[in-house]
């Protein structure tokens, strides 16, 4: 630098060298205004690694729109299925003909596109230094620029989630913890072992079994048009007329002409319609397990934890439009996401997750829709899933339980019981799978199979409370009492899922109560401190939220006057015809056998039953029947019945509940012994008198007693609920 300093200080002719200085920088009076070449390099090398490594930051402390970096990437063609399975030649950036590090650069931002290369004039080739030593600093600094970036790239294409635990994929749809198969023993024959065609008696309707019938809440559920949909709770708003309810009964029950019994059949649903505010009893000690858990309890719980695995080897190469397609269904574009899955379905028809994913879209699109039909084409498509070549374990489970449940919210019971079938046998030592096919079979009323299968159960898992608290149950439906409640209350007692169910704490203290022992009403207290019944004498299990509730009434508080005083001054005509069937066709009472009886002989006459007029009956009795159509609160209750109801001397009627809170219960008084005859409900006992009406609210506990000398005979009335508004009673499913 001194020699170009003094050439241009002496005046001489401009060497190169000075041609170059005063290009940089070179001053006036030999002053030096500017940057030196070295120091130029100096400053590109600094600014070099600052971008590098600002790069490095904003990747390290996940600093980028990734969105951004997507939608260049995507203008780049940028692949990651491709990248994945090494094919980078389409990436060539800089036209090379390669994949390489000034690729990478050009990906990342880095670097713009390469473009043809110009002529490079005089002046700047001027510009580069041709020192030896500058040379090897850049080749030094090009070094570190290229293992900053191919760390960055490698870090960019590793850093994707593990394709086999995709969470979000899993559609939240829980998934127990299983050790999983291997699938290549039975995936040759698994579209010949799973195909499942629909039995044309789906539509079966489930035989009544006496008091301990087994009603889900999944029950022959639909889209139709009275109903709302039941994969949300429903609220209640008295003002709008909105029901509360969070189930339907099932409508193959409301086609059974059953032996209606004077205080009615108690139909078991899973839940309550009325959902009753829950106390706190976290500390509770009667319920739950024991403090210390066993090892085995930590064990389980853990692989409950455990993420499903739904990919197999070939959707993990396309895991990224897989996701795309579940990031719209997460988000509710369920009609986006249905095309996106049918487009992969379509361009991989061997891809087992799309088409799962085709699946959920199809049955959220069915919720949306309200569409029974759409529904039908989901359980298609869930069914298809196990049909195609290396479903992974997880995702056959995924399939089939949601099949399953979707088939018994259409009512297609049979239909169901066959693909629960199918996942004992894909998975015969999955206990939950058990247990869920012997709920199938309780749902069309199997018993007896269904015994068997929890039999089986607790022969595998004697600590299943699930299998315990449903065994129980089966146990109370045979009349085997005292060995029911063992099963009952241990079953409650292990805190299993499922058995924190109204029903068990219903049927276990109905077993004590039978067997004199007055822990029955620890049960009811923590089954109504648990939310399952409206209080611990209010223990109907079908109910409508914030209707008043109390056991008895007077005609003025029910506003059902003028039936009450036309049943009160026709009552001997009532009589009469009643008692002329009782002498002509005797045969048309029949006996209660609904397992409500203690002892003694109870039988009844019904004219409506859930709404619908018995015409046949009605022939023996006309003018009774035409008196009563007057009163459609009455004759149009489907959640009640109109009955002559005959009790003989000596006969005990258990403490029992009614089904619902949504109707009210009138008994007239027809022949009335002049004592022995009474009734209690709740707290409060009560005496019949001829041609006067009690009523009272028959979903508190009641119970009856006929100890006089000569039979007694009412007329039953059952009317509904007077605050419910006029669009719960016509939605309001029968019972």
């Amino acid at each position: 630098m001194a020699s170009r300093k003094s050439s241009r200080a002496t005046g001489g002719s401009p060497s190169p060298g000075s041609k170059r200085e005063t290009k940089h920088g070179g001053g006036k009076n030999g002053k030096k205004e500017g940057l030196s070449g070295s120091s130029f390099f100096t400053w590109f090398m600094v600014i070099a690694l600052l971008g590098v490594w600002t790069s490095v930051a904003v990747v390290w402390f996940e600093l980028v729109d990734y969105e951004e970096v997507l939608a260049k990437a995507k203008d780049f063609r940028y692949n990651l299925s491709e990248v994945l399975q090494g094919k980078l030649g389409i990436y060539d950036a800089d036209g090379d003909g390669d994949f390489d590090v000034e690729d990478a650069k050009v990906l990342l931002g880095l670097k713009e596109r390469s473009v043809p290369a110009q002529p490079t004039s005089p002046e700047s080739e001027e510009s580069v230094q041709p020192a030896e030593n500058v040379e090897s600093e850049r080749k030094i600094a090009d070094v570190e620029v290229e293992e900053e970036i191919q760390s960055v790239l490698h870090e960019a294409l590793h850093s994707q989630p593990d394709a086999d635990s995709m969470v979000d994929d899993v559609g939240a749809v829980e998934s127990e913890s299983y050790e999983i198969p291997a699938l290549d023993d039975y995936v040759p024959d698994l579209e010949e072992r799973i195909s499942d065609p629909d039995t044309p008696d789906d539509s079966e309707v489930m035989p009544e079994d006496a008091v301990e019938h087994y009603a889900e809440d999944r029950v022959h559920e639909d889209y139709s048009e009275d109903q709302e949909p039941k994969h949300e709770k429903q609220t209640e708003a008295q003002d709008t007329g909105e029901i509360n309810e969070d189930f339907d009964i099932a409508k193959d029950l409301s086609g059974v002409e059953s032996k209606q019994t004077e205080d009615d059949v108690i139909i078991e649903p899973e839940e309550s319609e009325k959902p009753v505010k829950a106390e706190d009893y976290s500390n509770d000690v009667q319920v739950g397990k024991s403090e210390k858990e066993t090892e085995q309890d930590k064990t389980e719980k853990a692989k409950k934890k455990k993420k499903p695995k739904l990919l197999n080897k070939f959707d993990k190469t396309i895991k990224a439009e897989l996701d795309a397609a579940e990031k719209l269904r997460k988000k509710g574009k369920v009609e986006e996401a249905l095309r996106a899955f049918e487009a992969l379905v379509n361009q991989y028809p061997q891809s087992p997750r799309a088409r799962y994913g085709k699946a959920q879209s199809e049955d959220d699109l069915a919720e949306k829709m309200r569409s029974n039909e759409m529904l039908q084409q989901a359980i298609n498509t869930y069914d298809e899933v196990v049909s195609l070549p290396n479903v992974p374990s997880d995702l056959i489970k995924l399939s089939l339980k949601r099949e399953a449940d979707r088939q018994q919210f259409l009512g297609r019971m049979r239909g169901s019981l066959v693909t629960l079938q199918k996942l004992v046998q894909l998975f015969p030592s999955e206990t939950s799978f058990k247990n869920d096919l012997g709920v199938g079979y309780l749902l069309i009323g199997d018993n007896s199979n269904a015994k068997k299968v929890y039999e089986e159960v607790l022969s595998l898992a004697p600590n299943d409370g699930f299998a315990k608290v449903h065994y129980g149950f089966i146990l109370k439906a045979e009349n085997k009492i005292a060995e029911s409640i063992p099963y009952l209350q241990e079953g409650l007692e292990s805190g299993d899922p499922g058995t924190d169910d109204g029903r068990f704490y219903f049927h276990l203290g109905d077993a004590l109560q039978r067997m004199g022992d007055k822990e029955a009403y620890k049960w009811y207290e923590l089954g109504y401190q648990r939310g399952h019944f409206a209080s611990v004498w209010q223990r109907s299990l079908y109910n409508v939220k914030g209707l008043k509730a109390q056991p008895w009434w007077t005609a003025r508080e029910t506003g059902y006057t003028e039936l009450v005083k036309s049943l009160e001054k026709n009552w001997k005509l009532i009589r009469d015809e009643g008692l002329a069937v009782m002498d002509k066709k005797r045969s048309l009472f029949l006996p209660e056998d609904e397992n409500l009886r203690e002892k003694g002989d109870w039988s009844q006459f019904t004219l409506w039953q859930q709404g619908r007029k018995n015409e046949n009956a009605c022939k023996s009795v006309p003018k009774t029947c035409a008196l009563l159509e007057r009163f459609p609160e009455a004759t149009g209750c489907r959640r009640g019945q109109i009955k002559y109801s005959i009790m003989h001397p000596g006969t005990h009627v258990w403490p029992h509940t009614g089904p619902t809170n949504c109707r009210l219960r009138m008994h007239l008084g027809l022949v009335i012994p002049k004592e022995g005859c009474r009734i209690r409900c709740a707290q409060e006992y009560r005496d019949w008198e001829e041609g006067k009406v009690l009523i009272f609210d028959d979903s508190f506990e009641h119970e009856v007693w006929q100890d006089a000398e000569s039979y007694r005979l009412i007329f039953i009335v059952d009317v509904w609920h007077p605050e419910l508004t006029a669009q719960q009673r016509r939605t309001l499913p029968a019972i």
